[in-house]
């Protein structure tokens, strides 16, 4: 040994720590792994020493298992609407922002007295806590990300996305600051729509001249009926377009849009006669559109249901730049 005294071990580890990232991150030195083997061996046995000690540093599995058994705990006493219980589980400088109006309520008296105002003014009060995840940012530090479902006997049912940092404090894991936001429903017109249901699929229009086929479906959240047509002979494609029917919620009416391969386009409105408690059988859409260049068409178009399988198509007060058109006749459009 040199005379300056005996090397610590944790200076022998670090050494070779060192020596051990030199042969991983400088290729050239690989040639001294090949002349010295047994070096390398106890290279790797030092680093084990070196990283692979945990002795001093929590347990994370443990650690989250005793953050998801206080979240069940403080859902339990949010249920049984005890507001100090639910209290005991914040720290004592804890933050809450309110998902509603974003206020901060700041310090365990003041959100104990936040829950039991809610608590007195809301009956039967119900939470549903799903946790998402757990991440530690430190040992004594964790960020945990769920929703929660709270609704009661006279309040409609509420989800919000929450964030919660929990602080381990004299060995208990406390939260001290939570935010949530409520998560926004997304608006649908389906029940404006509900009565054209029955378009969904794929119809047919089929004879010796050719073939019209049209599939339709809803788009997400069922505020749109999506139609697409193709026209065709024996020679191919001819003509191929979309029609796109929604709920007009300024004029309170059904409308449509349509566009071809052509260039050209139309709008609709939509209406039926109303009927008791049925959905309505026959559909009138009033149409008014361009040509690709610069021309002005009109026409009424008739649609009657007959039964599922089929319906009736047709179209009348047909115009070409003001001029009159003769009706297209009737025809059955059945579902492939």
């Amino acid at each position: 040994m040199p005379r300056g005294g005996r090397r610590s071990v944790s200076t022998v580890i670090e050494n070779l720590r060192r020596k051990f990232m030199s042969v991983f991150l400088n290729l050239p030195s690989m040639a001294w792994v090949n002349r010295a083997p047994g070096m390398m061996v106890l290279v790797l046995l030092g680093c084990g020493i070196c990283f692979g000690q945990t002795s001093g540093i929590p347990n994370q599995t443990e650690d989250e298992k005793t953050i998801r058994k206080a979240v069940a705990s403080y859902a339990d006493a949010f249920n049984r609407q005890d507001a100090k219980a639910l209290a005991s589980h914040w720290s004592p400088e804890a933050v809450y922002v309110t998902p509603m109006d974003g206020r901060r309520i700041i310090g365990r008296k003041a959100i104990e007295d936040q829950f039991s105002n809610v608590f007195d003014n809301t009956d039967g009060l119900k939470i549903d806590v799903v946790v998402n995840a757990i991440e530690f940012v430190s040992p004594n530090v964790a960020v945990e990300q769920g929703r929660t479902t709270i609704g009661g006997t006279d309040v409609e049912s509420r989800v919000t996305e929450y964030s919660a940092v929990h602080v381990r404090r004299d060995g208990v894991w406390l939260l001290d600051r939570v935010e949530e936001k409520v998560e926004e429903t997304p608006v649908s017109n389906y029940e404006h729509l509900k009565p054209l249901d029955w378009l969904v699929g794929t119809w047919v229009d089929e004879d010796e001249a050719g073939r019209i086929e049209t599939v339709c479906h809803w788009t997400k959240n069922q505020n749109f009926l999506h139609r697409a047509f193709t026209v065709a002979d024996q020679q191919g494609v001819h003509l191929s377009g979309m029609q796109i029917i929604g709920w007009d919620a300024v004029e309170k009416r059904i409308r449509s849009w349509t566009f071809d391969s052509d260039g050209g386009f139309a709008t609709g409105i939509w209406s039926s006669e109303e009927t008791d408690g049925q959905d309505p059988a026959s559909w009138h859409v009033r149409k008014k559109g361009h040509t690709a260049t610069g021309h002005t068409t009109s026409a009424v178009n008739v649609l009657t249901r007959q039964g599922d399988r089929g319906f009736a198509f047709k179209s009348v007060s047909r115009t070409f730049d003001g001029q009159m058109l003769p009706n297209i006749a009737e025809v059955i459009v059945t579902r492939k």
